[in-house]
């Protein structure tokens, strides 16, 4: 790998733990600072369509449902896509207050990050999570 690589992949993975960090802050302003402006967010049942969109809904749950949560994270894979994309597929939980570990598989999702350099800048224009199916179910 070149040592530009080394470093758009260093620079993505640092994009990712900011997320995961204003996540587990409750941060909702910090989870969307590195996102594109047309950035797009789609989860089972809905579509979040613009970096404001995410915005409103993360802080809406860091309010609610996800007060007090953070994530709990693996990588899985990165490729890159010519000079200025990069896919990244991760393994994601949310562990909620007083929790150390997921224990419960159908808690996971794995999730595909589409990552644009605008300005030599790494940033986050779409992600996108689908449940991790029990073994039974695949």
């Amino acid at each position: 790998m070149s040592n530009t690589r080394v470093e758009d992949e260093a620079a993505i993975q640092a994009v990712l733990a900011d997320s995961y960090r204003a996540w587990a802050a409750g941060d909702a302003d910090g989870m969307v600072a590195d996102y594109t402006t047309d950035a797009t967010a789609i989860l089972p049942g809905s579509l979040r369509d613009g970096r404001e969109a995410i915005r409103q809904s993360m802080a809406q749950g860091f309010a609610g449902s996800l007060k007090g949560s953070s994530t709990q994270n693996k990588q899985l894979s990165i490729r890159f896509l010519g000079q200025d994309a990069a896919i990244v597929v991760s393994e994601s939980a949310i562990l909620f207050p007083g929790e150390s570990e997921i224990t419960d598989d159908r808690r996971k999702v794995n999730a595909t990050w589409v990552f644009e350099k605008r300005d030599a800048r790494w940033l986050i224009a779409a992600y996108h999570n689908s449940p991790v199916l029990a073994s039974s179910e695949r």
